[in-house]
């Protein structure tokens, strides 16, 4: 246990905004998981720069990242009932090494000149295995991490601030080290940085959850029914994660297609791809940042509706640019919404959701932001072969317009829905 700690409403400024931090398990997991994501956007990057180099298709572009991703849609549901029953510092500690591994085969195999692009394909259904896991385990485990449920959304804030940190600083690296010494590199480093995550997670003291019974097959079949009776009975949680599926396969793909606006559209080289994904990344920090500052959880369906329209509107900015520095703009406000929509959609749910469901309802976020992005990156692939990456993303844009409108009109409905939760859990006063 930690030590008696302030309460989060007489915490003020910088002291506000980092308040989860004054966990040593969160702390440990910060650190370490910061390190961790820096090599990840590394390598992300050197990978798309990789299979362009290697095939000059945008086609080829959307495979890639579908086969990344739609292990995670396919495969979370299951790994939701298995968070909710086993160890998550262990299932976390495996995941990390496993892709550890992945990024050391792709390290040698760009290194000694032997890679095509099915070796990456392959590759990326691995690590999309993995994170069917890895990515629902490491949300739930956040409520393990931090005591008080006041301080879980600056907590979620707080993770997202390092993954958009990472985001900014690992794009450019990447985009200096493909330049000096080529792709191989990036993925070298990216599989040293997994240690620094996997010795925080051992390092940690986490007080034993209760272990579930043996999962038989019946048994899981009625927890996977369970969950999604749960998830899409109750109109809230339905509600915002069908607009963060919208806004996951119409709008996230515009990072598939980004090697195509900077080699193709802005005539630029890898230097100019680490550009455009950073400057998303200051945008996507900014709103990591700006939720980290907030206190009350009632704000939130508004952060969400107002972030998917802002998000969409910097799409639409982007599709329609042709310089670099005017494309910079547009990409700050498409991280800035992509973010804040992300996270207040996390909070939310974390937020009102019971606990023995944590892990399939976090399964189910990452079926939504994560699974359906594979589906969306194929379409965009197709898409920009047959109308221009411009056009895909300007049509991506419009749709999570409308997304955010339609769930605007219901948000009245839906806030009368939660406050009755809010006020059962101590999160807000009935007078409030």
């Amino acid at each position: 246990m930690e030590p008696a700690q302030a309460n989060s409403h007489d915490i003020k400024g910088l002291k506000l905004v980092f308040r989860s931090l004054r966990y040593r398990n969160f702390r440990l997991f910060f650190f370490g998981q910061s390190i961790s994501l820096i090599g990840t956007w590394m390598q992300m990057v050197a990978m798309s720069w990789l299979v362009f180099n290697l095939t000059h298709s945008g086609f080829l572009l959307g495979v890639v990242g579908f086969a990344s991703q739609i292990p995670a849609f396919l495969f979370a549901p299951l790994a939701g009932v298995m968070i909710d029953r086993w160890d998550r510092r262990r299932l976390l500690v495996a995941t990390q090494t496993l892709s550890m591994i992945q990024a050391f085969i792709l390290a040698a195999l760009a290194l000694t000149g032997q890679i095509a692009a099915w070796h990456i394909i392959l590759l990326s259904i691995f690590i999309g295995l993995i994170n069917g896991f890895d990515i629902p385990g490491r949300q739930a485990f956040l409520v393990d991490m931090v005591e008080s449920k006041d301080d879980l959304g600056n907590a979620i804030a707080l993770n997202s601030t390092m993954f958009n940190g990472a985001r900014l600083l690992g794009p450019s690296i990447a985009g200096i080290l493909i330049s000096l010494v080529g792709e191989g590199m990036c993925f070298l480093l990216n599989g040293l940085t997994f240690l620094a995550v996997i010795g925080a997670l051992l390092a940690m003291k986490i007080a034993p959850r209760e272990r579930g019974e043996g999962a038989t097959r019946s048994y899981v079949r009625q927890e996977l029914r369970d969950g999604f009776a749960y998830a899409f009975g109750f109109a809230p949680i339905r509600s915002v994660l069908l607009l963060l599926a919208l806004v996951s396969f119409m709008g996230m793909p515009y990072m598939v297609l980004m090697p195509i606006f900077a080699k193709t559209i802005l005539h630029g080289g890898p230097k100019t791809l680490g550009f455009l994904v950073a400057a998303s990344g200051v945008g996507a920090l900014f709103g990591s940042i700006y939720l980290a500052s907030q206190r009350s959880p009632l704000v939130l369906g508004k952060m969400i509706a107002a972030a998917s329209a802002i998000f969409g509107l910097g799409l639409i900015g982007f599709s329609l640019s042709r310089i670099l520095m005017l494309s910079l703009l547009p990409l700050l406000l498409t991280g800035f919404g992509l973010m804040v929509q992300m996270a207040s959609t996390n909070t939310l749910l974390q937020t009102i959701v019971e606990e023995d469901k944590r892990g399939r309802i976090m399964s189910f976020f990452t079926m939504a932001f994560v699974g359906m992005e594979p589906c969306g990156s194929l379409l965009a692939g197709s898409l920009a072969s047959l109308i221009g990456a411009s056009n895909t993303l300007l049509l991506g844009g419009l749709c999570c317009v409308i997304g955010s409108l339609v769930f605007a009109s219901r948000l009245s409905a839906l806030s009368e829905m939660i406050y009755p939760i809010y006020v059962k859990l101590g999160i807000i006063s009935e007078v409030a």
